[in-house]
């Protein structure tokens, strides 16, 4: 890959040093690319945790990757949904178990320091994928390969750029590629907690008229918690001291997990919704949340952007020995996540904004669904099949075969 101190070439550069970057770069580097990884700088600590899917797992398996995380991870046998906003029209508490596919769980839990520790050691066993720990300065794109250019003065030179540097991602700005944006008059509260009693690895969700309110497992007698309220109630919530907040939660949650001790670090960020225009152009594809950026509703973020990563390893596979980076190969990955990625930002979309209409049509359109979803058995599968394996979204990580 190095041609001299200053310079290297590769078949692939990946930029981001994330979750979705790690990702991408283990997916691409597994169809043989040759494959550079430019990391940027160490990120804060997260900590957040994502809910893998089933197929998210499955990709994670083919990578190398899961054998040495499974055990940080809580299994999410059933999740349930419960009404708590109090209003006339009240939806029936609905409940969704993963035995009813025949599956062991619907996905695991996992705090994402354990997950990018998981990653991040897989990557340094891969002989085709080299780490480069800088941070891209920019990016020049002609027709027949992209040059990026790192703060410490390398230059890389690929045929292709995957781009999972963020939300303010400059390769996509290289590319020309807009976003289409709209917030929401929402903020999440993010931590994890300890608890008195067993959560029975179920996933508990509460629907306010401020947005969800979201307990998840993790192992042992600890949950992860995302409490999506207004703006001016985060404030509050930032202001209250640890016995206080500790007393707002277990009141929140009903005491269905008894005493709560929830650890001290928190996030707090505000919510909206991020669309790439394209996600695909100029020797460029889109990954994570330089492509998407959705609410932390209904286990979705993460799990989109592993999707990205295991479809650019499908295209990167089918394309090597001719231009991997061509305008048809764009025009493929484009065509290959826009159904997922907008089918499932119109879902959460909409979700969240029938909990917070006022609007009764709106609020009964809600409470039917879940009550449909409650009592029609087929109707009530087909919906969890695809929540956790999208029809619109089958690259063969997901599918638990090597990219191809």
């Amino acid at each position: 890959m190095q041609d001299d101190p200053g310079s290297m070439t590769c078949e692939v550069v990946v930029v981001g040093g994330g979750p979705a970057g790690l990702m991408a770069a283990l997916a691409v580097a597994a169809t043989g690319a040759v494959t550079v990884h430019v990391t940027g700088r160490a990120p804060p600590a997260d900590n957040r945790t994502t809910a893998l899917l089933a197929g998210s797992v499955n990709a994670l398996t083919v990578l190398g990757v899961w054998p040495s995380c499974r055990d940080q991870a809580a299994p999410l046998k059933s999740l349930r949904i419960i009404d708590d906003t109090e209003r006339l029209w009240r939806a029936p508490e609905v409940r969704f178990d993963a035995d009813e596919l025949g599956l062991e769980a619907f996905g695991w839990n996992i705090e994402n320091r354990h997950l990018m520790a998981a990653l991040t050691h897989r990557a340094e066993t891969v002989e085709n994928l080299a780490r480069v720990d800088d941070d891209a300065a920019a990016l020049a794109l002609d027709a027949d390969e992209a040059t990026l250019s790192l703060a410490g003065g390398c230059t890389i030179t690929a045929r292709l750029v995957v781009a999972a540097d963020g939300r303010r991602s400059i390769c996509r700005a290289a590319a020309g590629i807009e976003i289409e944006q709209r917030d929401y008059p929402q903020a999440a509260l993010t931590l994890n907690l300890a608890h008195g009693r067993a959560h029975g690895d179920v996933s508990t969700e509460f629907h306010t008229p401020q947005g969800p309110f979201t307990l998840v497992p993790l192992p042992g007698q600890r949950s992860s918690l995302v409490c999506v309220v207004s703006p001016e109630e985060t404030a509050r919530l930032k202001s209250l001291g640890h016995a206080a907040l500790a007393a707002e939660i277990e009141r929140r949650s009903h005491s269905i997990l008894g005493k709560i001790t929830p650890d001290h670090e928190r996030g707090f960020f505000r919510l909206g919704i991020e669309t790439a225009t394209r996600f695909a152009a100029r020797r460029v594809v889109l990954v994570g949340e330089a492509a998407h950026v959705i609410p932390p509703i209904g286990a979705q973020g993460l799990n989109l952007g592993i999707r990205d990563a295991a479809t650019v390893a499908d295209v990167v596979a089918a394309g090597r020995g001719e231009d991997i980076g061509s305008d048809t190969a764009m025009a493929q990955y484009d065509r290959l996540r826009r159904a997922d990625v907008t089918s499932r930002t119109m879902a959460v979309d909409l979700l969240n904004l029938t909990l917070l209409s006022d609007i009764l049509p709106a609020q009964g359109l809600r409470g039917l669904g879940l009550y449909l979803l409650s009592q029609v058995g087929p109707l009530r599968r087909a919906f969890m099949q695809e929540g956790i394996a999208p029809a619109a979204a089958r690259p063969h990580l997901l599918r638990g075969e090597a990219p191809g």
